[in-house]
């Protein structure tokens, strides 16, 4: 244990030094959250309803998927961990301490948000506060997972980037954070259902606020667990100590299952 705390602390310490790394988890989320707070809800007072819930699902977002991907294809590339390979430190430890410690940044940056939603911008007080943090630390879970496939599954930086984006960007169009579900259009909506993001916002909809819903909160949870789950355990499978190694356990394509939970959300949904 005082090896992990050790560890801990030093990719916490890590990437407070890195100016990439605070502006993917902190600088940029937060200055967004604040554009919304002041200019969205001038121009339309409804996104008030959801500025509180889709503005800490954006931060835990940001943080874990665009800014974790990057780190693990540098520190791979770097040789890094073929330290932890001489050591007999296994794949999973080696994945789970940086998805760790990207996960509490984006946290710290979300509990701002949370505790500044309502009083700075009238968002509406919810109904269990203990229903946020719970989803928001499922958020940061599912997110870090991807974020961590997708690190392991990229050849380069520039590929993580792109591969960060194609779940970034429908995300933010479709996922329930700028546009409710309900008001997609029927195909979009089904199509919203294979993000991570849709289940996320539905899930706190439910409740946070006690609103009704198009997903059963009890659904949500299960397919964003098995989501992480599924997301992780490929990454583990799949990963690559250093950039010499010239052999892969698993197809890069065998990333592409993590979305399984989602397409069978979907279809039970539907049904």
């Amino acid at each position: 244990m005082s090896a992990l705390a050790v560890h801990f602390t030093f990719q916490f310490r890590s990437m407070l030094r890195n100016p990439a790394q605070m502006l993917l988890s902190y600088l940029f989320p937060l200055s967004f959250f604040a554009f919304m707070g002041l200019v969205m809800t001038e121009i339309n007072p409804g996104f008030r309803d959801n500025l509180l819930t889709s503005m800490t699902i954006f931060t835990v977002l940001t943080g874990a998927l665009l800014g974790l991907p990057g780190s693990l294809v540098d520190e791979r590339e770097a040789g890094i961990y073929r330290a932890y390979r001489v050591n007999g430190v296994p794949a999973a430890a080696v994945l789970a301490m940086p998805a760790l410690t990207m996960g509490f940044h984006a946290l710290i940056a979300a509990s701002l948000v949370a505790a500044t939603a309502v009083p700075l911008f009238g968002a509406p007080v919810p109904e269990s506060w203990g229903a946020l943090a719970l989803a928001t630390v499922l958020g940061a879970a599912v997110f870090g997972a991807f974020g961590t496939l997708i690190g392991v599954v990229s050849t380069s930086s520039r590929a993580s980037v792109l591969l960060s984006q194609a779940i970034f960007l429908p995300s933010m169009l479709l996922g329930g954070l700028m546009v409710p579900l309900e008001t997609l259009p029927s195909g979009a909506r089904v199509a919203a259902l294979l993000l991570p993001t849709t289940w996320l916002a539905q899930l706190e909809q439910a409740t946070v606020y006690g609103r009704a819903v198009l997903v059963d909160p009890g659904l949500a949870a299960g397919v964003l667990v098995a989501s992480a789950v599924l997301a992780f355990g490929i990454a583990a499978y799949s990963f690559n100590w250093d950039r010499k190694n010239v052999t892969r356990r698993g197809h890069p394509a065998l990333a592409l299952l993590a979305i399984l939970p989602f397409a069978i959300g979907m279809l039970v949904s539907q049904g």
